[in-house]
Parts: structure tokens; C-alpha cells; sequence
């Protein structure tokens, strides 16, 4: 059975951090279907390619920016004769900066907005690209230099440019962010069913086919193609999702958690959620909060506005 790879990242508390820096993608190189806790940003700049992104397909084009939030599944499907050439950085929203209670800013607001919306896709304005550009070159030289205040210099870039991508899509109705823009209506219908309904006990695939007007045969075969998953694993991993989130916002037993997903089994979700994330219900959730206890360097605010470094506790 195919099911979303998890990828894993060095836990550093002190900078949750990495980047990966103009890298060719190309179809025999790309990571297959797969989901993280952290937040993510893709810039492509140049090649061509298509991007799965939770329920959308998106066209993958020089100037496009795709803003991931955690536990999204995603996966470029990069053009054979056109590679594409990208950035993606990941990081722990510990590092997003803390402003005065006055502010009702917040550099997470494009995230939430993307996730809100399920609109995932930037088109960056040929403008702004350089100022984009030489932000990911300078997060990603901070990092190789490993200089004095390296991880401070990168919270600043980091957060400098999320306040451009906000003030950009804030600013300019032209540039919000993107809806689908590839793929059969019919497919894109079924995404949308599945999101909305995944934690319910949804039937086969005869029945989504009915419900699509499509033959079961074309629906396997397009939903594999353009998905790269079947659907039930699909669905599996959109539930697993919605079972991590559960369990580090709410104090509900893992056994209310598993049924609200639509599993009545209490031994198949263990069973499935360590396939998907390597470990137990349970360990995650003591694994994730104790890690959000740890210390980290964070961006605050002085009451006259200036930026300064606190070590958080």
C-alpha cells in the first residue's frame, strides 16, 4: 500500500529551521506524496511541473510561490523536459515573530488564510521577485556560514519576508492567492467531497464514481495519476491529519479522537497513525508538547518597537 511519506527534520529547539536551497526537481528525484508538521514555503524559478496540494492542483510556473501549512499533504510533480528549480524552507511557527498586544498582525496570517480558503498558490509580481530571492539566498548563506547570531539573522529574514508576502496579499486583490487551476471539474470535485467529508464513514469507490458520473476504472486511474495516491490511502492520511491536530488542541481520549475520524477500530487507527507518523497516538502527542516546552530563541518587540532577541521559556 502507497501511503504520504513523513518527513522528518533534525529537532533543533534552539533554530526549528531548514532550508533547501535551488534545488532541481525532477520527476525521479522528488519526494512522493507527503506531510510534516512544519510550515512550508516553495519559490519556483524556473521549469515546469504541477503541484498537489492537499485538494487542489496547481500549475507550477517561474515567479509561483506555494504556502504549505503543517500536516498539508503535497507533492510536485515536476516536468520531465522542464525541471523545475525551487526553494522550500520549513520551519516551527516558534520562530514567527511576537509583537506588542496592540498589533493584531501576525506573520502566520498567510498560513491561516490559505488554510482557511484552501488556496495554497502566489503568483509572486516579477517586482517583488529579486527582494524574494535574495532573502532565501541570505537565510541559506546564514546557515552555511553558521556566523555569530546566525540563527537570529535568520528568525529576522524570515520573518521580514513573511510580512512582505502578507502586506502583498493583504494590499493587491489581483494577488490573492490562487484557486485549482488544473484538473478535470469532476476530479476537483471529489477532492473537495473527500475534504469535507473524510471523517465520515464514506463509501467506496463505486459510489464516488457514481457520484462523479465517471466509471470506477477512470476514476482510480485519474485520481493515481494526478494524485499519485489511491483513494484510500487518500483519505487515510487526510483522517490522520485531522487526528494530529486533535490531539494537540483538545483533551479528547485518543479513543474519542479515533472515532470523530471515522475509525471505529481502536487497533486499526494505532495501527494506521504509526504507519503515517512512526509513532503512537499517544507518543505524539507527549512527543510534540514536551518539544513545545523547551526553550527557544525567539523576535519580540521593546514598547518603542525595537526588535530584540528573548530566549523564550
Amino acid at each position: 500500500m502507497q501511503k504520504p511519506l513523513i518527513k522528518n527534520f533534525i529537532n533543533n529547539h534552539l533554530l526549528p529551521f531548514d532550508i533547501v536551497f535551488k534545488d532541481q526537481k525532477t520527476p525521479n528525484r522528488e519526494l512522493p506524496e507527503h506531510l510534516h508538521d512544519r510550515f512550508e514555503l516553495v519559490y519556483v524559478y524556473s521549469g515546469k511541473g504541477t503541484f498537489f496540494l492537499n485538494k487542489m492542483l496547481y500549475e507550477m510556473n517561474e515567479g509561483d510561490l506555494f504556502i504549505i501549512p503543517g500536516n498539508t499533504i503535497h507533492q510536485a510533480l515536476p516536468d520531465s523536459e522542464s525541471p523545475i528549480t525551487a526553494t522550500a524552507l520549513f520551519f516551527d511557527p516558534q520562530l514567527i515573530g511576537h509583537y506588542s498586544a496592540g498589533d493584531s498582525f501576525t506573520n502566520m496570517q498567510v498560513f491561516e488564510r490559505s488554510r482557511k480558503y484552501k488556496s495554497y498558490k502566489l503568483v509572486v509580481p516579477a517586482a517583488m521577485r529579486p527582494m524574494l530571492e535574495e532573502k532565501l539566498k541570505q537565510m541559506h548563506e546564514e546557515l552555511e556560514i553558521h556566523e555569530a547570531g546566525f540563527r537570529y539573522a535568520v528568525q529576522l529574514h524570515l520573518n521580514s519576508l513573511l510580512i512582505s508576502i502578507n502586506r502583498l496579499i493583504l494590499k493587491e486583490s489581483h494577488h490573492q492567492l490562487a484557486s485549482s487551476d488544473v484538473g478535470p471539474s469532476w476530479l476537483l470535485n471529489i477532492l473537495q467531497h473527500i475534504d469535507q467529508f473524510h471523517t465520515n464513514q464514506i463509501a467506496g469507490l463505486s459510489y464516488l464514481a457514481k457520484y462523479t458520473s465517471v466509471s470506477a476504472a477512470h476514476l482510480s486511474r485519474a485520481f493515481k495519476q494526478l494524485t499519485g495516491m489511491n483513494i484510500t490511502d487518500y483519505v487515510n492520511a487526510k483522517r490522520i491529519s485531522t487526528a494530529k491536530e486533535l490531539l494537540l488542541t483538545t483533551d479528547l481520549s485518543i479513543e474519542t479522537i479515533a472515532h470523530n475520524c471515522g475509525y471505529e477500530s481502536l487497533p486499526y487507527f494505532h495501527k494506521l497513525f504509526k504507519k503515517f507518523t512512526g509513532v503512537t497516538p499517544s507518543l505524539y502527542r507527549k512527543k510534540v508538547i514536551n518539544e513545545s516546552d523547551k526553550p527557544f530563541y525567539g523576535v519580540s518587540s521593546s514598547p518603542d518597537g525595537t526588535k530584540i532577541a528573548l530566549l523564550y521559556e
